[in-house]
């Protein structure tokens, strides 16, 4: 058991990120509760050992289940995070984001939590930025709507004074990432090589992110939550990596021989992305120990063995 076991709470707990932290925190000794609807995240996911609360975050009842669950502390994973489909309907965006965020900080305010930790982006944040990699103190400056809610969840949490840490990610990915969502190219190449179908490369597949393992990004929460600090910190490896080379990796590694499909590059996309993560080092003693060759095998082994069992 824990040394201090604690009563937490994870929304968006049966997704990727979010079940990978729920693993960890159930096997540390903590007492958990998974709070999704299963939109995008799946029960398979969900740790056995954990309390699990089927709701909407968009409902107004999330309030009063968050109060009665009473947990000491949060990690809001819960989000709409495809960047493309913020864009095409910004208002469903903002209800999920927005809304189904402030229900789940009301019941925080009521609870008087110790900390919220929130998963925010820094791959959407720093729009055009012209200082790569790019620390947290470069101006703020989403392309797109989802962007845009996650920085204002970021004010949110200033604002109604709430104790917390706001975890930038880069673009992170790992087993159980939705191969069906367009937010993980790794996940979908992977998917389609081990399939024998075609992956599409948008554009030039010159474009960069800094790509994180997920266990990396676990850890950085595990430490949010023992050190005494708050305000936003970015969660990157600081090295950038383009499309095409993504695209390479995964071939050699799944056997695929055939080369990409090429389409028309995508509007507004981001054309480099890299995360200065020198604060995450000072602050939570953090910095990523899986490098990209080493965290493509962990992935594309797990999807190899998810799709022939």
């Amino acid at each position: 058991m824990a040394k201090h076991c604690m009563k937490i709470l994870v929304t968006g707990g049966a997704g990727f990120i979010g079940s990978h932290l729920v693993d960890t925190l159930v096997s540390s000794g903590h007492r958990v509760t998974v709070l999704d609807d299963l939109r995008t995240g799946q029960k398979r996911f969900i740790n056995p050992k954990a309390q699990f609360l089927r709701l909407d975050i968009g409902h107004p009842q999330t309030v009063v289940a968050i109060v009665r669950a009473k947990p000491m502390v949060i990690f809001h994973c819960a989000a709409q995070i495809n960047a493309r489909f913020s864009v095409i309907d910004p208002v469903v965006d903002a209800e999920v984001n927005i809304i189904g965020f402030l229900h789940v900080v009301e019941a925080a305010r009521k609870l008087k939590i110790k900390k919220f930790i929130f998963s925010s982006t820094g791959g959407a944040l720093y729009g055009g930025a012209k200082t790569l990699p790019t620390p947290e103190t470069y101006p703020a400056n989403p392309f797109a709507p989802y962007g845009v809610t996650k920085l204002a969840a970021e004010h949110y949490l200033r604002a109604l004074h709430i104790p917390h840490v706001a975890l930038r990610y880069a673009n992170v990915y790992g087993p159980r990432q939705n191969a069906k969502s367009e937010a993980g190219v790794i996940s979908i190449f992977s998917t389609k090589m081990l399939r024998g179908e075609q992956p599409t490369i948008f554009g030039t597949g010159r474009q960069t992110r800094d790509y994180v393992y997920v266990d990396d990004v676990v850890a950085a929460n595990l430490l949010a939550l023992t050190r005494n600090i708050s305000g936003a910190i970015n969660i990157g490896t600081a090295k950038e990596t383009d499309v095409n080379t993504i695209y390479k990796k995964i071939a050699a590694l799944t056997g695929y021989r055939k080369g990409p499909h090429h389409g028309p590059a995508l509007a507004g996309e981001e054309q480099r992305s890299v995360l200065d993560a020198r604060l995450a080092k000072r602050t939570l003693g953090w910095s990523p120990d899986i490098t990209l060759d080493q965290g493509l095998r962990k992935t594309v082994a797990w999807f190899k063995h998810d799709i022939t069992h």
